[in-house]
């Protein structure tokens, strides 16, 4: 017997289909920096997938930083007008992503003790200082709107 034929021609995994799909959406302008971001539920309508497959996508966007999440409001897109490369094809993820250290036992390389524990406290406070900076837009662009609402209410 053989197998059954793929409905799509698409090899990647769906959650790489998606997260492809929805980068792109935010490179095109469809979504811009602040805004929030379909909810899980809605990306699988969209993209016919499971809820952990949607939810996988939105890591992906977010371990690239094209995203942010606060826990209870949704994903937002963050201010990508660093990233201008095309994302589709010149797309590398990240050694960490990837599970590979930048120096291993592979290449010879040795880290003395105190220079990773030095980077590994410094890459911390950066992640938290990146996290900060994120909620504190999307907090922002909240207000924003809030204000505008509350303008036109007032006309």
């Amino acid at each position: 017997m053989s197998p059954a034929p793929e409905k799509r021609q698409d090899r990647r995994p769906p959650y790489q289909h998606a997260a492809d799909e929805l980068r792109r959406d935010i490179k095109q302008g469809r979504f811009k920096p602040g805004e929030q971001m379909p909810s899980v539920r809605e990306l699988q309508e969209r993209f016919g997938v499971a809820n952990m497959t949607a939810r996988s996508a939105l890591n992906v966007l977010r371990d690239e930083g094209l995203i942010y999440t606060i826990h209870g409001r949704g994903s937002f897109v963050a201010d990508i007008a660093e990233h201008t490369g095309d994302f589709e094809t010149a797309y590398d993820p990240p050694a960490w992503y990837l599970g590979k250290a930048g120096k291993g036992a592979d290449d010879g390389g040795k880290v003395e003790p105190d220079d990773e524990s030095a980077g590994s406290a410094l890459t911390e406070l950066l992640t938290s200082l990146r996290d900060e900076i994120r909620a504190l837009s999307a907090e922002h662009q909240e207000l924003r709107r809030e204000v505008e609402e509350l303008k036109k209410a007032q006309q």
